[in-house]
């Protein structure tokens, strides 16, 4: 009987195996996806139309923008949405009379609680009251960090009118990834606020 060939590991083969064994080991790691990343954003011109008449208030919004009706679940008349399909942004628009000094104090008071529900995420809230050119009282909050809303403000005459708008993006994407688009929009409020009139016996 012949005796059997003795079998040689040569290092070349030795450095498969390990090679081998060293692969069904990466292959048991748990993987993990790599977060998505936020497209270049191309923002277009600024471009303004005029809202409806049927609205007893005007300003100037923006022409790559469509206006829907408040889905909000108070469902105000005089309520609007103004959205931004591209960047998947949305101001909310609410209008309320004003009858007499105690009721203006309880909308601006609203609007004062709705703002600081933000505190808790955003690492600042920087405020500033201005006239608009046409002589009314504007109240500009812009909130930083990781929040819903990044940019409110109220509007009024305060005798008759009362305007309130909140800026929210439909999406996930951090804060940061959007500061072009909260910009782009931020212009695009400012010149709302800036062409705001109410239309009188409406």
């Amino acid at each position: 009987m012949s005796r059997p060939k003795k079998f040689r590991i040569t290092p070349f083969t030795a450095w498969l195996v390990a090679g081998f064994f060293l692969g069904l080991l990466g292959c048991q790691q748990e993987y993990q996806p790599k977060p998505l990343g936020y497209n270049r954003l191309i923002l277009p011109e600024h471009e303004y139309r005029s809202l409806p008449d049927s609205l007893p208030y005007m300003f100037e919004y923006s022409k790559h923008a469509t206006l829907l009706s408040d889905t909000s679940r108070i469902r105000e008349r005089f309520w609007v949405e103004i959205y931004y399909p591209t960047i998947k942004a949305n101001v909310h628009i609410t209008y309320k009379p004003i009858q007499n000094q105690k009721m203006l104090k309880e909308y601006l008071d609203d609007s004062y609680t709705l703002t600081a529900k933000h505190q808790i995420k955003a690492y600042a809230i920087n405020e500033a009251i201005t006239k608009t050119p046409s002589g009314k009282t504007a109240v500009i909050a812009e909130l930083e960090g990781e929040v819903p809303s990044q940019f409110q403000f109220t509007v009024t005459d305060s005798t008759k009118n009362f305007m309130r708008g909140a800026l929210y993006f439909n999406t996930k994407v951090a804060n940061d990834s959007l500061a072009p688009a909260i910009e782009f929009m931020k212009k695009d409020i400012m010149h709302l606020i800036n062409t705001l009139a109410w239309k009188q016996g409406k």
